[in-house]
């Protein structure tokens, strides 16, 4: 029997879920109590519980564990204390106006997370961090530098431990963008993901891809 792809591609957002202008696309699914602000999301990618992220940009098919943060904001150190009666004083007293420079200032340091990455649980990635297409961050992990595409990091801060394919691999997964596929064809495809290893889903599925 031929695939089908499923008709509702709208996003499954928790009812405990706290989201602030975000872009959410088809077939997201925002777990239990996750806080978004100002995120967009990308298509089939999914927060499980507990996760939180502000100011940044999530590519397609992301698996984001639980109690994963993202762009762990930072507080002025250079000011005469942390705390955030500095840049939020109106959260104390009146007529004291939030600090937009300030504002501007995180803002300003994104995060940019590519295509199929898996984020393990309880990770911390920190502002103004790129993470490269297919990574893998493993769980409780600090991400303090860029993580490049299907590169494997893990500790404290986070450190590569090797590489999920060799370079020529990577690449030809990068050029296939089988994320950006259409649903029909992603359907087609799932059976070959299961059942053969990558070099020969390349070699049918870039052949396929040249015929079209």
């Amino acid at each position: 029997m031929q695939p089908v792809p499923p008709a509702d591609s709208e996003p499954r957002i928790h009812t405990t879920a706290e989201l602030k202008s975000c872009r959410l696309g088809r077939h997201v699914v925002i777990g239990e109590r996750v806080v978004l602000r100002e995120v967009t999301v990308g298509d089939y990618s999914y927060f499980e519980r507990h996760g939180e992220a502000i100011y940044t940009r999530i590519g397609k098919f992301c698996s984001i564990a639980a109690n994963v943060r993202i762009n762990a904001l930072e507080h002025p150190m250079e000011r005469v204390t942390t705390h955030k009666i500095t840049y939020r004083p109106n959260e104390y007293f009146r007529y004291l106006g939030l600090d937009q420079g300030f504002r501007e200032r995180r803002r300003g340091k994104p995060v940019v997370i590519g295509n199929d990455v898996w984020i393990g649980h309880g990770a911390v990635v920190m502002p103004g961090v790129s993470i490269g297409d297919g990574a893998v961050v493993g769980a409780n992990a600090v991400v303090t530098r860029d993580v490049a595409p299907y590169s494997v990091v893990a500790g404290v801060p986070a450190r590569r431990l090797k590489e999920r394919f060799p370079a020529e691999i990577a690449a030809r997964l990068a050029a296939l963008a089988w994320w950006d596929w259409p649903a029909e064809r992603l359907a087609e495809a799932v059976p070959d993901m299961q059942t053969l290893s990558v070099k020969d889903f390349l070699n049918k599925w870039e052949q396929s891809t040249d015929k079209n």
